[in-house]
């Protein structure tokens, strides 16, 4: 009975035979450590032979794991390069994104799911942090494309000047909107208490900019980056934030404005990369989130 080595899982062996390391192949792969270490265990099981020992804190290889290095190896070299000739729509890479946390948790599941299942070859190194602080970081080669948020007025509605070296791909406005919990209440005579990210934060800013217009007595009682634990706090009814309104996660509800103050209005959502930095597996996932934000 003819027996298969499955391809992935030799292309795992060999990451850990080049870096002796379960959790660094696992990394460079997009992959878990226990996902790793279960594809090496169906692969010594089907072969019936151990290919890895310990030796300090690295692993080596048996001698039929270095039996099996050689073959491996040709047989990946094989298969990638069938592909590369019959498969013109393959695409193979590795993209550097970076996207606002709260949209990380709202959108992020949905877009990479269904782009890993259309483009299993890509890898996707996804890092959230504020607007401000990705736009900057992309200028220095940081990331391949970047979610970004943008408050009213920003210079990226107008025509782009010189020394800019981004070049937006897709915007759009969203509604920006009061958020808690069904549990949060608010006395008359208690000043609006606010769970909001630091200081650069588009949504605090609009936030404390709507209370102080409407003479609204407002503190700032919880200060997190992470939407994580902004989220746990907001579900425990100890204050009220500002989200974009496809942000809301569903254990949330989006309230009217406090005590009569006005509509928050909009902010933009645009897709950006530094100029001239477009690999294909960036245009094809550009395209795929512009689809998902449509």
């Amino acid at each position: 009975m003819n027996k298969n080595m499955p391809i992935d899982a030799l292309r795992s062996f060999i990451k850990i035979a080049e870096l002796g390391s379960f959790t660094q192949a696992g990394e460079q792969l997009a992959r878990s450590q226990s996902a790793i270490s279960l594809q090496i265990k169906k692969l010594e099981s089907l072969l019936e032979q151990p290919l890895f020992y310990r030796k300090g804190h690295n692993f080596e290889l048996t001698p039929s794991g270095k039996t099996l290095k050689k073959y491996a190896t040709q047989i990946l070299q094989l298969n990638d390069s069938a592909f590369g000739e019959l498969d013109s729509k393959a695409i193979v890479g590795k993209v550097r994104l970076g996207i606002p946390s709260e949209f990380a948790i709202v959108l992020l599941p949905k877009i990479v799911a269904s782009f890993a299942r259309e483009n299993p070859q890509v890898a996707l190194e996804v890092m959230c942090d504020l607007s401000r602080h990705l736009n900057d970081d992309i200028k220095r080669d940081k990331y391949d494309l970047i979610l970004s948020l943008l408050d009213e007025n920003h210079p990226y509605d107008r025509p782009k000047p010189n020394n800019v070296n981004q070049h937006k791909h897709f915007s759009k406005n969203d509604k920006l909107v009061w958020v808690s919990s069904s549990s949060y209440q608010s006395k008359e005579d208690e000043p609006i208490r606010l769970i909001v990210a630091p200081e650069g934060c588009i949504y605090r800013k609009r936030a404390i900019k709507h209370l102080n217009e409407s003479n609204i007595p407002w503190q700032i009682i919880y200060t997190i980056m992470d939407l994580s634990g902004m989220r746990a706090a907001l579900e425990e009814g100890l204050g009220i934030t500002v989200l974009a309104e496809r942000a809301v996660p569903d254990s949330l509800i989006a309230i009217p404005p406090p005590r009569g103050s006005k509509q928050l209005g909009t902010m933009g959502i645009a897709l950006l990369s530094a100029d001239g930095k477009m690999s294909e597996a960036c245009r094809v996932l550009t395209n795929h989130i512009r689809e998902h934000l449509k």
